[in-house]
Protein backbone atom coordinates (compact mmCIF):
# COMPACT_ATOMS: atom_id res chain seq x y z
CA UNK A 1 0.00 0.00 0.00
CA UNK A 2 1.17 3.53 -0.79
CA UNK A 3 -0.14 6.86 0.33
CA UNK A 4 -0.76 9.69 -2.13
CA UNK A 5 -0.89 13.32 -1.06
CA UNK A 6 -3.71 15.19 -2.81
CA UNK A 7 -2.62 18.82 -3.12
CA UNK A 8 -4.50 21.98 -3.95
CA UNK A 9 -3.65 22.44 -7.65
CA UNK A 10 -2.41 25.65 -9.21
CA UNK A 11 -5.42 27.57 -10.53
CA UNK A 12 -3.84 30.49 -12.35
CA UNK A 13 -1.07 32.97 -11.72
CA UNK A 14 -3.22 35.34 -9.67
CA UNK A 15 -4.80 32.66 -7.42
CA UNK A 16 -2.81 31.80 -4.30
CA UNK A 17 -5.47 30.22 -2.09
CA UNK A 18 -8.94 28.72 -2.04
CA UNK A 19 -11.67 28.02 0.50
CA UNK A 20 -13.03 24.50 0.88
CA UNK A 21 -16.78 24.74 0.38
CA UNK A 22 -17.67 21.05 0.71
CA UNK A 23 -16.21 17.55 0.79
CA UNK A 24 -17.69 15.20 -1.80
CA UNK A 25 -15.96 12.16 -0.28
CA UNK A 26 -15.62 11.01 3.32
CA UNK A 27 -12.86 9.07 5.03
CA UNK A 28 -13.14 5.42 3.99
CA UNK A 29 -14.76 6.16 0.62
CA UNK A 30 -13.33 4.58 -2.52
CA UNK A 31 -12.17 7.08 -5.13
CA UNK A 32 -11.51 6.62 -8.82
CA UNK A 33 -8.96 8.58 -10.81
CA UNK A 34 -10.34 11.97 -11.98
CA UNK A 35 -13.32 11.66 -9.63
CA UNK A 36 -14.03 14.90 -7.69
CA UNK A 37 -13.03 14.71 -4.04
CA UNK A 38 -13.99 18.19 -2.81
CA UNK A 39 -15.31 21.53 -3.97
CA UNK A 40 -13.36 24.76 -3.53
CA UNK A 41 -14.03 28.44 -4.09
CA UNK A 42 -11.71 31.30 -4.93
CA UNK A 43 -12.67 34.95 -5.27
CA UNK A 44 -13.07 34.21 -8.99
CA UNK A 45 -14.79 30.88 -9.48
CA UNK A 46 -16.03 27.69 -7.81
CA UNK A 47 -14.52 24.40 -8.96
CA UNK A 48 -13.83 20.77 -8.01
CA UNK A 49 -10.56 19.06 -7.10
CA UNK A 50 -10.33 15.61 -8.70
CA UNK A 51 -8.21 12.71 -7.52
CA UNK A 52 -5.10 11.90 -9.51
CA UNK A 53 -5.15 8.21 -8.50
CA UNK A 54 -7.45 5.29 -7.71
CA UNK A 55 -7.65 4.51 -4.02
CA UNK A 56 -9.35 5.13 -0.69
CA UNK A 57 -9.59 8.40 1.22
CA UNK A 58 -7.87 7.81 4.57
CA UNK A 59 -7.47 11.34 5.94
CA UNK A 60 -8.85 14.84 5.39
CA UNK A 61 -6.42 17.52 6.51
CA UNK A 62 -8.83 20.45 6.34
CA UNK A 63 -12.48 21.05 7.07
CA UNK A 64 -15.21 22.96 5.24
CA UNK A 65 -14.60 26.74 5.24
CA UNK A 66 -10.85 26.30 5.80
CA UNK A 67 -8.55 28.41 3.62
CA UNK A 68 -5.87 26.37 1.82
CA UNK A 69 -2.80 27.59 -0.04
CA UNK A 70 -1.95 26.39 -3.55
CA UNK A 71 0.39 23.40 -3.27
CA UNK A 72 -0.72 22.37 0.23
CA UNK A 73 -1.70 18.78 0.91
CA UNK A 74 -5.43 18.63 1.59
CA UNK A 75 -6.05 14.89 1.80
CA UNK A 76 -4.31 11.51 1.94
CA UNK A 77 -5.40 8.76 -0.45
CA UNK A 78 -4.29 5.15 0.04
CA UNK A 79 -3.51 3.33 -3.19
CA UNK A 80 -2.83 -0.30 -4.08
CA UNK A 81 0.38 0.48 -5.98
CA UNK A 82 3.36 2.71 -5.58
CA UNK A 83 2.67 6.23 -6.81
CA UNK A 84 5.38 8.58 -7.90
CA UNK A 85 4.47 11.99 -6.54
CA UNK A 86 5.94 15.36 -7.45
CA UNK A 87 7.87 17.02 -4.70
CA UNK A 88 5.99 19.72 -2.83
CA UNK A 89 6.94 23.30 -3.67
CA UNK A 90 7.75 25.83 -1.00
CA UNK A 91 6.78 29.48 -1.27
CA UNK A 92 9.78 30.21 -3.53
CA UNK A 93 8.90 27.34 -5.86
CA UNK A 94 12.09 25.40 -5.02
CA UNK A 95 11.90 21.60 -4.66
CA UNK A 96 11.47 20.31 -1.11
CA UNK A 97 12.41 16.86 0.18
CA UNK A 98 9.64 14.30 0.41
CA UNK A 99 9.14 13.49 4.09
CA UNK A 100 7.09 10.95 6.00
CA UNK A 101 3.34 11.30 5.62
CA UNK A 102 2.93 12.02 9.34
CA UNK A 103 5.30 14.99 9.15
CA UNK A 104 3.56 16.32 6.01
CA UNK A 105 0.20 16.07 7.78
CA UNK A 106 1.40 18.20 10.67
CA UNK A 107 2.91 20.77 8.33
CA UNK A 108 -0.31 20.97 6.32
CA UNK A 109 -2.34 21.58 9.46
CA UNK A 110 -0.09 24.41 10.58
CA UNK A 111 -1.17 27.95 9.83
CA UNK A 112 0.54 29.20 6.70
CA UNK A 113 2.18 32.58 6.42
CA UNK A 114 0.85 34.92 3.77
CA UNK A 115 2.69 36.85 1.12
CA UNK A 116 -0.36 38.87 0.12
CA UNK A 117 0.17 41.56 2.75
CA UNK A 118 2.21 42.06 5.93
CA UNK A 119 0.34 45.13 7.14
CA UNK A 120 -1.69 43.15 9.69
CA UNK A 121 1.01 40.78 10.91
CA UNK A 122 0.89 42.18 14.46
CA UNK A 123 -2.52 40.65 15.02
CA UNK A 124 -2.88 37.37 16.88
CA UNK A 125 -6.01 36.71 14.85
CA UNK A 126 -5.77 34.82 11.54
CA UNK A 127 -6.72 36.68 8.36
CA UNK A 128 -6.56 35.14 4.89
CA UNK A 129 -4.51 36.89 2.18
CA UNK A 130 -7.74 37.82 0.40
CA UNK A 131 -9.20 39.49 3.51
CA UNK A 132 -5.94 41.36 4.08
CA UNK A 133 -5.88 42.58 0.49
CA UNK A 134 -9.45 43.86 0.72
CA UNK A 135 -8.68 45.57 4.03
CA UNK A 136 -5.60 47.20 2.54
CA UNK A 137 -7.46 48.40 -0.57
CA UNK A 138 -10.31 49.82 1.53
CA UNK A 139 -7.99 51.53 4.01
CA UNK A 140 -9.17 49.47 6.98
CA UNK A 141 -6.81 49.73 9.94
CA UNK A 142 -5.79 46.77 12.08
CA UNK A 143 -7.86 48.18 14.94
CA UNK A 144 -10.91 48.32 12.64
CA UNK A 145 -10.24 44.83 11.30
CA UNK A 146 -10.05 43.40 14.81
CA UNK A 147 -13.59 44.63 15.53
CA UNK A 148 -15.20 42.88 12.56
CA UNK A 149 -17.27 39.93 13.69
CA UNK A 150 -16.32 36.81 11.74
CA UNK A 151 -18.77 34.14 10.64
CA UNK A 152 -16.15 31.63 9.53
CA UNK A 153 -14.72 28.75 11.46
CA UNK A 154 -13.55 29.76 14.95
CA UNK A 155 -14.78 33.30 14.28
CA UNK A 156 -12.59 33.81 11.24
CA UNK A 157 -13.36 36.86 9.10
CA UNK A 158 -14.49 35.70 5.68
CA UNK A 159 -14.55 37.62 2.42
CA UNK A 160 -18.28 38.24 2.77
CA UNK A 161 -17.81 39.53 6.33
CA UNK A 162 -15.34 42.21 5.27
CA UNK A 163 -17.32 43.14 2.14
CA UNK A 164 -20.46 43.57 4.26
CA UNK A 165 -18.49 45.72 6.67
CA UNK A 166 -17.15 47.89 3.84
CA UNK A 167 -20.61 48.32 2.33
CA UNK A 168 -22.16 49.32 5.68
CA UNK A 169 -19.26 51.65 6.44
CA UNK A 170 -19.68 53.36 3.07
CA UNK A 171 -23.39 53.87 3.75
CA UNK A 172 -22.58 55.46 7.09
CA UNK A 173 -19.95 57.73 5.55
CA UNK A 174 -22.37 58.85 2.85
CA UNK A 175 -25.07 59.58 5.42
CA UNK A 176 -22.62 61.56 7.54
CA UNK A 177 -21.52 63.64 4.52
CA UNK A 178 -25.12 64.32 3.52
CA UNK A 179 -25.97 65.59 6.99
CA UNK A 180 -23.40 68.40 6.62
CA UNK A 181 -21.90 67.91 10.08
CA UNK A 182 -19.38 65.58 11.66
CA UNK A 183 -20.76 62.91 13.92
CA UNK A 184 -18.96 60.66 16.36
CA UNK A 185 -18.90 57.01 15.31
CA UNK A 186 -20.97 55.96 18.30
CA UNK A 187 -23.60 58.59 17.48
CA UNK A 188 -23.52 57.67 13.80
CA UNK A 189 -24.52 54.09 14.51
CA UNK A 190 -27.61 55.25 16.33
CA UNK A 191 -28.55 58.15 14.03
CA UNK A 192 -28.02 56.71 10.54
CA UNK A 193 -31.13 54.84 9.49
CA UNK A 194 -30.35 51.37 8.19
CA UNK A 195 -32.40 49.59 5.58
CA UNK A 196 -35.43 48.26 7.47
CA UNK A 197 -35.74 44.53 7.83
CA UNK A 198 -38.47 43.16 5.54
CA UNK A 199 -41.64 42.01 7.25
CA UNK A 200 -41.92 38.22 7.10
CA UNK A 201 -45.28 36.51 7.46
CA UNK A 202 -45.81 32.95 8.49
CA UNK A 203 -46.11 31.70 4.92
CA UNK A 204 -43.13 33.57 3.44
CA UNK A 205 -40.05 31.59 2.52
CA UNK A 206 -36.62 32.88 3.56
CA UNK A 207 -33.91 31.84 1.09
CA UNK A 208 -30.22 32.26 1.88
CA UNK A 209 -28.34 33.86 -1.01
CA UNK A 210 -25.61 31.69 -2.50
CA UNK A 211 -21.99 32.70 -2.13
CA UNK A 212 -21.83 33.63 -5.82
CA UNK A 213 -25.10 35.53 -5.56
CA UNK A 214 -23.67 37.66 -2.76
CA UNK A 215 -20.51 38.32 -4.78
CA UNK A 216 -22.52 39.35 -7.85
CA UNK A 217 -24.69 41.67 -5.75
CA UNK A 218 -21.60 43.34 -4.33
CA UNK A 219 -19.96 43.72 -7.75
CA UNK A 220 -23.10 45.24 -9.28
CA UNK A 221 -23.42 47.87 -6.54
CA UNK A 222 -19.69 48.59 -6.71
CA UNK A 223 -19.88 49.13 -10.48
CA UNK A 224 -22.78 51.57 -10.25
CA UNK A 225 -20.94 53.50 -7.52
CA UNK A 226 -17.73 53.57 -9.59
CA UNK A 227 -18.76 54.31 -13.19
CA UNK A 228 -21.03 56.96 -14.69
CA UNK A 229 -23.24 54.66 -16.75
CA UNK A 230 -24.59 55.97 -20.09
CA UNK A 231 -26.31 53.97 -22.83
CA UNK A 232 -26.50 54.23 -26.61
CA UNK A 233 -28.92 52.08 -28.66
CA UNK A 234 -28.98 51.16 -32.33
CA UNK A 235 -31.22 48.95 -34.45
CA UNK A 236 -29.52 46.46 -36.74
CA UNK A 237 -30.77 44.53 -39.76
CA UNK A 238 -29.31 41.02 -39.44
CA UNK A 239 -31.32 39.38 -42.25
CA UNK A 240 -28.18 38.38 -44.16
CA UNK A 241 -26.69 36.78 -41.04
CA UNK A 242 -29.95 34.97 -40.25
CA UNK A 243 -30.20 33.49 -43.75
CA UNK A 244 -26.48 32.65 -43.98
CA UNK A 245 -26.50 30.78 -40.67
CA UNK A 246 -29.61 28.78 -41.57
CA UNK A 247 -27.98 27.84 -44.87
CA UNK A 248 -24.66 26.72 -43.38
CA UNK A 249 -25.33 25.51 -39.81
CA UNK A 250 -25.73 21.82 -40.73
CA UNK A 251 -22.64 21.78 -42.93
CA UNK A 252 -20.70 23.66 -40.25
CA UNK A 253 -21.56 21.10 -37.58
CA UNK A 254 -20.70 18.22 -39.91
CA UNK A 255 -17.40 19.81 -40.95
CA UNK A 256 -16.24 21.23 -37.60
CA UNK A 257 -18.13 19.13 -35.07
CA UNK A 258 -19.47 22.37 -33.55
CA UNK A 259 -22.85 24.10 -33.45
CA UNK A 260 -22.95 27.40 -35.31
CA UNK A 261 -24.84 29.94 -33.21
CA UNK A 262 -25.19 33.69 -33.75
CA UNK A 263 -22.87 34.48 -30.82
CA UNK A 264 -19.50 33.92 -32.57
CA UNK A 265 -20.67 36.06 -35.50
CA UNK A 266 -21.56 38.89 -33.12
CA UNK A 267 -18.32 38.45 -31.17
CA UNK A 268 -16.34 38.67 -34.40
CA UNK A 269 -18.01 42.00 -35.25
CA UNK A 270 -17.38 43.38 -31.75
CA UNK A 271 -13.69 42.45 -31.90
CA UNK A 272 -13.35 44.20 -35.27
CA UNK A 273 -15.07 47.32 -33.94
CA UNK A 274 -12.78 47.42 -30.90
CA UNK A 275 -9.81 47.29 -33.24
CA UNK A 276 -11.27 50.37 -34.99
CA UNK A 277 -12.01 52.16 -31.70
CA UNK A 278 -9.33 51.00 -29.23
CA UNK A 279 -10.28 53.64 -26.65
CA UNK A 280 -13.23 51.52 -25.54
CA UNK A 281 -10.70 48.79 -24.71
CA UNK A 282 -9.32 50.58 -21.65
CA UNK A 283 -9.49 50.71 -17.88
CA UNK A 284 -9.05 53.60 -15.43
CA UNK A 285 -6.54 53.93 -12.62
CA UNK A 286 -7.74 54.26 -9.03
CA UNK A 287 -7.65 58.06 -8.73
CA UNK A 288 -9.14 58.54 -12.23
CA UNK A 289 -6.13 60.43 -13.58
CA UNK A 290 -4.89 57.94 -16.17
CA UNK A 291 -6.37 55.38 -18.56
CA UNK A 292 -4.72 52.06 -19.36
CA UNK A 293 -5.07 51.24 -23.04
CA UNK A 294 -5.15 47.45 -23.40
CA UNK A 295 -2.98 45.79 -26.02
CA UNK A 296 -5.05 42.60 -26.21
CA UNK A 297 -8.73 42.33 -27.02
CA UNK A 298 -10.11 39.83 -24.50
CA UNK A 299 -13.89 39.54 -24.83
CA UNK A 300 -15.95 38.56 -21.81
CA UNK A 301 -19.02 36.49 -22.65
CA UNK A 302 -21.75 36.57 -20.01
CA UNK A 303 -23.15 33.05 -19.53
CA UNK A 304 -26.08 31.89 -17.41
CA UNK A 305 -25.48 29.18 -14.82
CA UNK A 306 -28.02 26.48 -13.89
CA UNK A 307 -28.76 28.25 -10.58
CA UNK A 308 -29.67 31.49 -12.38
CA UNK A 309 -26.44 33.33 -11.60
CA UNK A 310 -24.15 34.72 -14.29
CA UNK A 311 -20.47 34.13 -14.95
CA UNK A 312 -18.27 35.82 -17.56
CA UNK A 313 -15.66 33.56 -19.20
CA UNK A 314 -13.12 35.34 -21.39
CA UNK A 315 -12.19 34.74 -25.03
CA UNK A 316 -8.56 35.86 -25.22
CA UNK A 317 -7.19 37.65 -28.28
CA UNK A 318 -10.63 37.48 -29.87
CA UNK A 319 -9.57 39.67 -32.80
CA UNK A 320 -7.08 37.01 -33.90
CA UNK A 321 -9.69 34.24 -34.25
CA UNK A 322 -11.49 33.34 -37.45
CA UNK A 323 -15.16 32.37 -37.29
CA UNK A 324 -14.38 28.67 -36.74
CA UNK A 325 -11.99 29.48 -33.89
CA UNK A 326 -14.49 31.88 -32.35
CA UNK A 327 -17.28 29.29 -32.54
CA UNK A 328 -15.12 26.67 -30.84
CA UNK A 329 -14.12 29.09 -28.07
CA UNK A 330 -17.72 30.23 -27.49
CA UNK A 331 -19.12 26.70 -27.37
CA UNK A 332 -16.36 25.36 -25.14
CA UNK A 333 -16.58 28.16 -22.56
CA UNK A 334 -20.39 28.12 -22.51
CA UNK A 335 -20.53 24.34 -22.03
CA UNK A 336 -17.97 24.32 -19.21
CA UNK A 337 -19.61 27.34 -17.55
CA UNK A 338 -22.89 25.41 -17.29
CA UNK A 339 -21.02 22.52 -15.63
CA UNK A 340 -18.98 24.75 -13.26
CA UNK A 341 -15.80 23.49 -14.95
CA UNK A 342 -14.18 26.86 -15.68
CA UNK A 343 -10.70 27.59 -14.38
CA UNK A 344 -10.06 30.85 -12.47
CA UNK A 345 -7.83 32.19 -15.25
CA UNK A 346 -10.67 31.76 -17.75
CA UNK A 347 -12.91 34.33 -16.06
CA UNK A 348 -10.40 37.13 -15.56
CA UNK A 349 -8.43 39.47 -17.77
CA UNK A 350 -11.40 40.55 -19.88
CA UNK A 351 -11.16 43.98 -21.52
CA UNK A 352 -14.73 44.30 -22.89
CA UNK A 353 -17.91 42.28 -22.25
CA UNK A 354 -20.84 41.13 -24.39
CA UNK A 355 -24.09 39.85 -22.90
CA UNK A 356 -27.03 38.30 -24.76
CA UNK A 357 -30.21 39.60 -23.14
CA UNK A 358 -32.19 38.32 -26.11
CA UNK A 359 -31.81 34.72 -24.93
CA UNK A 360 -34.93 35.12 -22.81
CA UNK A 361 -36.82 37.36 -25.23
CA UNK A 362 -35.68 40.81 -24.11
CA UNK A 363 -35.49 43.21 -27.04
CA UNK A 364 -32.92 45.41 -25.28
CA UNK A 365 -31.24 45.97 -21.93
CA UNK A 366 -29.08 48.41 -19.96
CA UNK A 367 -26.31 46.16 -18.67
CA UNK A 368 -24.02 47.12 -15.79
CA UNK A 369 -20.34 47.49 -16.65
CA UNK A 370 -18.05 44.65 -15.59
CA UNK A 371 -15.35 46.48 -13.63
CA UNK A 372 -12.60 47.48 -14.29
CA UNK A 373 -13.76 47.61 -17.93
CA UNK A 374 -15.45 50.71 -19.35
CA UNK A 375 -18.03 49.17 -21.68
CA UNK A 376 -20.48 46.31 -22.16
CA UNK A 377 -22.71 45.48 -25.14
CA UNK A 378 -26.14 43.86 -24.78
CA UNK A 379 -27.54 41.85 -27.71
CA UNK A 380 -31.34 41.98 -27.97
CA UNK A 381 -33.64 39.33 -29.37
CA UNK A 382 -33.76 38.90 -33.16
CA UNK A 383 -37.28 39.60 -34.39
CA UNK A 384 -39.16 39.67 -37.69
CA UNK A 385 -40.15 43.28 -38.32
CA UNK A 386 -41.73 45.30 -41.14
CA UNK A 387 -39.11 47.58 -42.61
CA UNK A 388 -38.70 50.18 -45.34
CA UNK A 389 -36.34 48.75 -47.97
CA UNK A 390 -34.62 51.18 -50.32
CA UNK A 391 -33.93 50.07 -53.90
CA UNK A 392 -32.98 51.88 -57.14
CA UNK A 393 -36.58 51.35 -58.24
CA UNK A 394 -37.98 52.96 -55.10
CA UNK A 395 -38.84 52.13 -51.50
CA UNK A 396 -41.11 49.31 -50.39
CA UNK A 397 -42.13 47.53 -47.18
CA UNK A 398 -40.63 44.12 -46.48
CA UNK A 399 -40.09 41.67 -43.62
CA UNK A 400 -36.58 41.83 -42.15
CA UNK A 401 -34.81 40.24 -39.18
CA UNK A 402 -33.76 42.98 -36.76
CA UNK A 403 -32.26 43.36 -33.31
CA UNK A 404 -31.27 46.18 -30.94
CA UNK A 405 -27.75 46.65 -29.63
CA UNK A 406 -27.45 48.40 -26.24
CA UNK A 407 -24.06 49.85 -25.38
CA UNK A 408 -23.42 50.80 -21.73
CA UNK A 409 -20.20 52.76 -21.21
CA UNK A 410 -18.36 54.69 -18.53
CA UNK A 411 -19.00 58.35 -19.22
CA UNK A 412 -16.01 59.38 -17.10
CA UNK A 413 -13.70 58.33 -19.92
CA UNK A 414 -15.92 57.41 -22.89
CA UNK A 415 -17.89 60.33 -24.29
CA UNK A 416 -21.15 60.06 -26.20
CA UNK A 417 -19.49 60.38 -29.59
CA UNK A 418 -17.11 57.48 -29.00
CA UNK A 419 -19.77 55.34 -27.32
CA UNK A 420 -22.19 55.94 -30.20
CA UNK A 421 -19.63 55.50 -32.97
CA UNK A 422 -18.45 52.22 -31.52
CA UNK A 423 -21.88 50.57 -31.40
CA UNK A 424 -22.62 52.03 -34.84
CA UNK A 425 -19.48 50.32 -36.19
CA UNK A 426 -20.60 47.00 -34.71
CA UNK A 427 -23.93 47.46 -36.50
CA UNK A 428 -22.17 48.27 -39.78
CA UNK A 429 -20.11 45.07 -39.59
CA UNK A 430 -23.25 43.04 -38.91
CA UNK A 431 -25.32 44.63 -41.65
CA UNK A 432 -22.41 44.33 -44.08
CA UNK A 433 -22.00 40.60 -43.43
CA UNK A 434 -21.10 38.79 -46.65
CA UNK A 435 -24.03 36.49 -47.43
CA UNK A 436 -21.80 34.59 -49.91
CA UNK A 437 -19.13 33.93 -47.28
CA UNK A 438 -17.62 30.45 -47.20
CA UNK A 439 -17.27 28.49 -43.96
Amino acid sequence: MAKFELKLPKMGESVAEATITSWLKEVGDTIEMDEPVLEIATDKVDSEVPSEVDGKLVEKLFETDDVVQVGQTIAIIETDSEVEEPAALDIEDEPAEVTEVEETVEQAKATVSTSASEDYSDSSRFYSPLVKNIAKEEGISLEELEKIEGTGKEGRVTKNDILDYVENRDKKDQAASASGKSVETSDLESKVSQQPEPVVSGEDQIIEMSRMGKMIAHHMVQSIQTSAHVQSFIEVDVTNIWNWRNKHKDAFQKQEGEKLTFTPIFMEAVAKAIRDFPMVNISVNEDVTKVIKKKDINLGMAAALPDGNLIVPVIRNADRLNLVGMAKAVNDLAARARKNKLKPDEIQGGTYTVTNVGTFGSIMGTPIINQPQVGILALGAIRKMPSVIETPEGDFIGIRYKMILSHSYDHRVVNGALGGQFVQRVAQYLEGFDKDREI
